[in-house]
């Protein structure tokens, strides 16, 4: 059976306490973050993953997103992070900004097909972070079932997901509304995967040359026998193979 807790003022005691302990057990937890609910399980136990990537509908093609408390955790998850990546999170953390990184070959997690990536953020939620700060990274995705609306508020997230969810915090309606703008930092440079909360404009601001799916150069418009017999299609990247569900807004796409 579900409990809900109010997660604000003198309620925040036994909410952090009953969040905490349902992290520690392996179950999962609904709550608010600065874009739309979401619902959370402990990024190092396979089995929370699993359960929470069955209770949105979703396979491991689509792993969560890892919400950290502070950006001093990135390097302590993610390695080879470039300098713009760097700016960019310190910038905009926190914030509506995902950040795919390469993940840290150390990590005992499952987090699904990630590809050797993470997927990082740091919410603008006050509470929200202090809790991650108490249970550690924890792997999450918006708090709706695949092919619905996000959860703007805890009654949503709770007709969705119903018992699979062990404790849901009731942090009154979200104000972001927005998902977070996806920004991959694995390459020679940044490439935004979505634009969400955060437009292009701002992110270059920061650093100028955030590259978009628009800016990559289009194949020459030859005659097929003008071709080099050689050329092969690419491969799409990690974060291009699958769709992501785009009802989904913290769950990153196949990265």
């Amino acid at each position: 059976m579900s409990d809900r807790y109010e997660f604000t003022g003198e309620e925040l005691a036994p909410a952090f306490r009953a969040a905490v302990d349902a992290i520690e057990a392996g179950d999962l937890v609904v709550m608010p973050t600065d874009t739309v609910y979401g619902v959370a399980a402990d990024a190092f136990k396979s089995d929370a993953v699993s359960r929470l990537l069955e209770a949105k509908g979703h396979t491991r093609q689509l792993p969560p997103t890892v919400l950290i408390s502070v950006v001093e955790s990135l390097d302590a998850l993610a390695t080879d992070v470039p300098d713009n990546g760097r700016k960019l999170a310190q910038e905009f953390w926190p914030g509506p900004l995902t950040l795919i990184c390469h993940a840290q070959t150390s990590l005992m997690w499952d987090l699904g097909e990630t590809q050797g990536t993470v997927a990082l953020r740091v919410p603008d939620h006050e509470n929200t972070r202090e809790l991650l700060s108490r249970t550690g990274p924890l792997a999450v995705s918006s708090a709706n079932k695949s092919g619905q609306p996000a959860a703007m508020d805890v009654y949503d997230a709770e007709e969705q997901l119903a018992e699979s969810v062990a404790v849901y915090l009731d942090g009154g309606q979200v104000t972001g509304g927005e998902p977070s703008t996806i920004v991959d930092v694995t390459g020679d440079t940044p490439r935004v995967v979505r634009v969400g909360a955060l437009s292009l404009e701002q992110l270059r601001v920061v650093v100028p040359e955030v590259s978009t799916e628009d800016d990559e150069p289009k194949p020459d418009e030859t005659k097929p026998d003008e071709a080099e017999p050689t050329d092969e299609p690419v491969e799409a990247s990690k974060s291009e193979k699958d769709d992501e569900d785009t009802t989904d807004p913290d769950a990153r796409p196949a990265d």
